[in-house]
C-alpha cells in the first residue's frame, strides 16, 4: 500500500549534513518526495510502500549524523501526491523560529586528512570545513541556516565548490561555509604599523617563523582574536602579561595533540573525551610542572586545549612547542572580532596581526570546563556549546528575557519548551561592556524573532544589567521581575536537573549577592519548592571593611574576622599578615570596622576563602576574581578527614568563630589548614541537611566550582542517604544565573 508521510523534525538538524543524509537514505529505499530546512528544523515529505516507509523512519533515528540531535518528530499520514523523484528543496521560512542553532564545531578528522594531503586542492587551506565541522553560531546572520543568511554570502563559490555543494553524495553537500583557496577567505599578516607582510600561504609561513622567533601574534579565529606566543618561553610570557595588563590570571595553553598534552599534564579519561570532543573546550588539567610557572602563577592547574580550527592546526602542525592562546583583548574588555578594531587595540599587545576576510558575526570566547566528581563542570560556557538550549518538560506560557548578573554575564531567552543562554559576555561593569551586552541581546532577539512578555533581572539595584532591564521594561512597557541572586542560582540547578515538583535544599555559596535584607549574602541554605524559597540559615555576618576594596584585598576580610573575635587585641596577635599594615592603617581600619563606615555586612563563603588565604599567608591580594580560592584549593588533601569546630546556633545560625580561633592559635601547616577548612564546610552542609531532612540537595554558586569541596560534600551527604545535584549544563557560578532567572516566572505561571 502506497502512503505519504509529512515528517517535521525539531532539534539540531541544520548544518550537520542532515538533509543529504535523508536524501541518500530515501534514494537507497527508492522513496519519493523532498526534504527541506525550515525555521522549526527539517521537514520531509516522503511517499512509498508502507514497509519501506517504516524502514526509513527506523533508520532515520538510528543512522542520523553523529553531531545532530533530534528532540521531537511529528508524523502526519497523507494521501499520496505521486512524486516522481526525491529532491532537496529550497528552505521554507516560517514565522515562528523554534530551530536550534548549532554551535561552532571543531575541525573533523576528514577535513584534517584533506588539509594535510599535498594532492588535495584544499592542502594547507585554513578555512577548510564540511557539514560535520566548522563555524556555525559565529557566522549566522538569520535563519534558516542557508549560505545567503551567513557572512559567507559575499564569497561566490567556484565551479568545483559549487559541484560539491550541490552533490547529495558529497560530504560538503549544502555545507554553508564551503570554500577553497580559489574562492574562499584568505589570510593577511600585518606588522604593528599596519604594513602588510604577506598574504595567503606566505602569511602563514611568516606567522610560524615569527612564533619560532618568540614574537607575540594576534590571530583572528572563529569567535574572535587570540593572542598567541611560545608557551615554553618564560620571558615572552612576562612581556605578554605586561602588555595585556594581566598580572597573574592564568593563561590557556593550546597543544598540538593529546601526546603533547600528556608530556606536560596528567589526563583522566573524562578529560580526554572533553578535549577531543567536537566542542573542544579548554579543560583544567593537573600540570606536571614542566611549563614556566608564570603561565599560572601559584597554581598547579593548566587550562589546556587542542586546536579546533584549521588555522590553529596549521600553526601547531609546523612548530614543536605548545602556545599560549589567550583572548584577544585587554583584561576585562570584550574579545575583539573586527579587523579594524584589532589594528587599533591589539597593536599594543602583539608584534604582528594575522587577519582574514571572513567576518565574525558574534563573539564567542573559548569555553572552560573542570571535571568534578567525573562530571564536566563549566567555568565558562561559550564556543562549542552556545546556543544549545536547556529543554523543559512542559510548554512555556509567556516568553521570558532574563538579563543575568553583572559578573560572568550571560543572558537567557525562554520560549516554547526551552531556555537558551547566550555565550559568555564577561563582566558588565563598563560602558563598552554594557554596549556589547545590549548588542548581544538585540542580536538574539533578531535571530530568534523573539519579543519578551516578561523581563527578569537581579535584585541588586547597582547592577548595570538590572538598570538596563529597568529602562528597557519602561520603554517597551514589559513587566519586570527581580529575583534574589542565590535563589536564582538554585533555580538554575533545579532547571537542568528537572526538580520542578520536588522540595529541594539549596546550598548557594558565592562571593557576593544582594540579599533581601540589604546585606551581602553568599553562604545561603534555602528550601525551594515550585518556584518559591525560604532562607533557612546562613553564616554569621562579618563586615567588608572598605566594601569593594575588601573583595580584592583578602587581608581586610581576615582583619574583620579578627576584630569580631579579639577586638583591639587583634593588633597583638603574632600573625605575619598583620605586619603588612602600618600602625596607622590598622587603627583606621579598626575605626571603620567598629563604626561600620563603608563596611557592609556579609555572610559570604567566598570571602571566607579569601580570609583563610590571608591568615595562612598564601595570598593577600586578589588580582583576578577567584584567585585566593583557587590557590587554597591547590593545597587540599582529601585523604585528611579532620575538620575545625563550628557552632550551629538558634535558627541554624552558623558561627565560624571557633574555626577561625583554632586556625589563628594552632598555627598548623597551610596544607592542613586548607584541607580542614574544606572538610569543615562540608561537615556544616551535612549537619544542616540532617536537621532539615530534605533528601534532594542542590549545589550552586561560584564556590561550587571547588573540586575538593564538591567531592567532600557529595561523599558525606550520599553516605547519609541524600541525593546531591550539581550543575553540568551551565556554570554553577554567575555564568549560569540567567537560567535560574528565566525559570522563575515560568514556574510562577505554571502555578496560576
Amino acid at each position: 500500500m502506497k502512503l505519504r508521510y509529512r515528517i517535521q523534525i525539531n532539534g539540531v538538524v541544520q548544518g550537520v549534513g542532515f538533509r543529504p543524509f535523508v536524501y541518500n537514505l530515501a534514494k537507497s529505499l527508492n522513496l519519493k518526495g523532498f526534504v527541506s530546512n525550515n525555521t522549526t528544523g527539517v521537514v520531509i515529505e516522503i511517499e512509498g510502500e508502507n514497509t519501506l516507509l517504516n524502514k526509513f523512519l527506523n533508520r532515520l533515528k538510528e543512522e542520523k549524523p553523529s553531531i545532530s540531535q533530534i528532540y521531537k518528530i511529528k508524523i502526519e499520514k497523507l494521501q499520496p501526491k505521486n512524486y516522481q523523484d526525491f529532491i532537496i528543496e529550497k528552505s521554507i521560512s516560517n514565522e515562528e523560529i523554534t530551530l536550534d542553532i548549532l554551535p561552532d564545531i571543531a575541525t573533523c578528522k576528514y577535513c584534517l586528512e584533506e588539509m594535510c594531503d599535498p594532492l588535495n586542492r584544499r592542502y594547507l587551506y585554513p578555512f577548510i570545513n564540511c557539514t560535520l565541522c566548522g563555524p556555525r553560531f559565529t557566522i549566522i546572520e538569520s535563519l534558516p541556516y542557508d549560505r545567503e543568511n551567513t557572512v559567507m554570502r559575499k564569497f561566490k563559490m567556484c565551479s568545483k565548490c559549487y559541484k560539491e555543494y550541490k552533490d547529495p553524495k558529497d560530504r560538503r553537500f549544502h555545507a554553508q561555509p564551503i570554500a577553497c583557496p580559489k574562492c574562499g577567505p584568505y589570510l593577511e599578516l600585518y606588522d604593528k604599523n599596519k604594513k602588510k607582510i604577506a598574504e595567503r600561504e606566505k602569511a602563514l609561513d611568516f606567522t610560524i617563523k615569527f612564533l619560532k622567533e618568540n614574537k607575540i601574534i594576534a590571530i583572528k579565529g572563529i569567535g574572535g582574536f587570540h593572542i598567541i606566543c611560545n608557551a615554553t618561553n618564560e620571558e615572552i610570557i612576562n612581556i605578554l602579561r605586561k602588555r595585556k595588563k594581566r598580572l597573574k590570571k592564568p593563561f590557556a595553553v593550546m597543544f598540538k595533540d593529546l601526546k603533547q598534552i600528556e608530556k606536560y599534564c596528567y589526563l583522566t579519561l573524562e578529560e580526554k573525551k572533553l578535549l577531543t570532543s567536537p566542542s573542544s573546550p579548554i579543560v583544567l588539567l593537573e600540570s606536571k610542572g614542566k611549563l614556566p610557572k608564570n603561565i599560572a602563577p601559584g597554581l598547579k592547574k593548566i587550562g589546556a586545549f587542542l586546536p579546533y580550527s584549521p588555522l590553529h592546526h596549521l600553526i601547531l602542525y609546523k612548530i614543536d612547542f605548545p602556545i599560549i592562546a589567550t583572548s584577544g583583548n585587554f583584561s576585562e574588555e570584550p574579545i575583539i572580532i573586527d579587523n579594524e578594531e584589532a589594528f587599533k587595540k591589539l597593536v599594543y599587545i602583539a608584534d604582528y596581526i594575522l587577519v582574514h576576510n571572513r567576518d565574525i558575526k558574534r563573539r564567542a570566547d573559548d569555553s572552560v570546563i573542570k571535571v568534578i566528581n567525573k562530571i564536566p563542570t563549566f567555568i565558562r560556557r561559550a564556543r562549542g556549546y552556545t546556543p544549545l538550549p536547556i529543554f523543559l518538560p512542559f510548554k512555556i506560557k509567556k516568553r521570558v528575557l532574563a538579563v543575568g548578573p553583572r559578573e560572568k554575564n550571560t543572558f537567557a531567552i525562554a520560549f516554547n519548551n526551552k531556555i537558551i543562554l547566550s555565550q559568555h559576555l564577561g563582566d558588565i561593569d563598563t560602558l563598552e561592556n554594557l554596549k556589547v551586552f545590549e548588542e548581544a541581546i538585540f542580536d538574539f532577539m533578531n535571530l530568534y524573532k523573539f519579543k519578551p512578555d516578561i523581563i527578569v533581572a537581579d535584585l541588586h539595584p547597582g547592577y548595570e544589567t538590572t538598570k538596563w532591564a529597568e529602562e528597557f521594561s519602561k520603554k517597551e512597557k514589559i513587566p519586570l521581575i527581580k529575583v534574589q541572586h542565590h535563589f536564582a542560582h538554585i533555580l538554575s540547578c533545579i532547571a537542568e536537573n528537572e526538580l520542578f515538583e520536588d522540595e529541594v535544599l539549596g546550598i548557594s555559596w558565592d562571593g557576593t549577592g544582594y540579599g533581601e535584607d540589604g546585606t551581602v549574602w553568599g553562604g545561603e541554605f534555602l528550601i525551594v519548592k515550585k518556584g518559591n524559597y525560604k532562607r533557612i540559615t546562613t553564616f554569621r555576618n562579618f563586615k567588608l571593611i572598605g566594601s569593594e576594596k575588601a573583595i580584592k584585598n583578602a587581608r581586610r576580610i581576615a582583619l574583620s574576622l579578627l576584630f569580631e573575635i579579639y577586638g583591639e587585641k587583634a593588633f597583638e596577635l603574632p600573625l605575619k599578615f598583620l605586619k603588612t599594615f602600618s600602625e596607622n592603617e590598622l587603627k583606621a581600619l579598626y575605626i571603620a570596622w567598629k563604626k561600620g563606615i563603608n563596611s557592609p555586612l556579609c555572610s559570604s563563603v567566598g570571602r571566607l576563602f579569601n580570609a583563610i588565604s590571608a591568615l595562612i599567608d598564601l595570598n593577600y591580594f586578589n588580582t583576578y576574581e577567584g584567585e585566593s580560592p583557587m590557590m587554597l584549593e591547590e593545597l587540599v588533601d582529601l585523604r585528611l578527614k579532620d575538620y575545625y569546630p563550628f557552632e550551629i546556633k538558634n535558627k541554624f545560625y552558623i558561627d565560624w568563630e571557633p574555626m577561625i580561633k583554632e586556625i589563628v592559635e594552632k598555627k598548623e601547616n597551610p596544607k592542613i589548614v586548607a584541607s580542614k577548612f574544606i572538610n569543615t564546610l562540608a561537615k556544616i552542609c551535612e549537619e544542616i541537611a540532617l536537621k532539615i531532612g530534605i533528601k534532594n540537595v542542590a549545589l550552586s554558586g561560584g564556590v561550587m566550582v571547588n573540586r575538593p569541596l564538591i567531592e567532600r560534600i557529595t561523599e558525606l551527604l550520599t553516605k547519609k542517604g541524600f541525593k546531591v545535584f550539581q550543575q553540568k549544563m551551565v556554570p554553577p557560578n554567575d555564568g549560569g544565573l540567567s537560567l535560574g532567572q528565566a525559570l522563575y516566572p515560568i514556574l510562577q505561571a505554571a502555578r496560576e
